[in-house]
């Protein structure tokens, strides 16, 4: 793996618009309307940049996986990161969507730290890549940067499917929330 650049963010924003498509999680936070996949393209292109600016994008050789993690203590805010913020309001969420996503927001931050912490914001594996160990050998990275840095990893999914899978490498489920869908909150000390 290696740190991504400007120029690999393109397919970074691929494969994770790939790998979330039907994650409910997303669907939640994207308006689901005729312009849905635009949206979700603009969502994860939002997330590189958050996560570029303020924390780590990471792909695979191979550009068959990445990992985008945030670090929000570094997060800081100006007129860009407002900009960027404003565009995902009314570009991704959506007006009618707005107050039920920063509800959902505000829920999911009370429940972190407040102390320095690894988000795993989103790792994703296309599709016709998936069930190969890429992905095991992505997170296996990332964890041993966590570690280095005496970091505890936290994330959310809303798979029940890949709960087993992060146990796998020492995550514990925390709490959960239910948005009309569980969401699974995780961490790894």
């Amino acid at each position: 793996m290696h740190k991504a650049v400007r120029s690999d963010k393109k397919s970074v924003v691929e494969i994770l618009v790939q790998s979330f498509a039907d994650n409910k999680s997303v669907q939640y936070i994207v308006k689901q309307d005729s312009r849905k996949e635009e949206r979700l393209r603009k969502l994860m292109a939002y997330s590189f940049e958050l996560c570029y600016r303020f924390g780590e994008v990471y792909l695979t050789e191979d550009k068959k996986a990445c990992a985008l993690i945030l670090f929000p203590h570094k997060k800081k805010t100006s007129l860009s990161t407002v900009l960027l913020d404003l565009e995902l309001a009314f570009s991704v969420i959506g007006l009618s969507n707005l107050k039920k996503v920063l509800k959902r927001e505000s829920k999911i931050k009370q429940l972190y730290p407040k102390t320095p912490f690894y988000y795993l914001w989103f790792i994703g594996v296309h599709p016709v890549d998936q069930h190969k160990g890429i992905g095991k050998r992505l997170l296996i990275e990332l964890l041993k940067k966590a570690e280095k840095d005496s970091l505890p990893v936290y994330l959310e999914t809303s798979t029940s499917k890949n709960i087993t899978w992060y146990e796998q490498f020492g995550f514990v489920t925390y709490n959960k929330l239910d948005f009309g869908y569980e969401l699974f909150c995780m961490r790894r000390d």
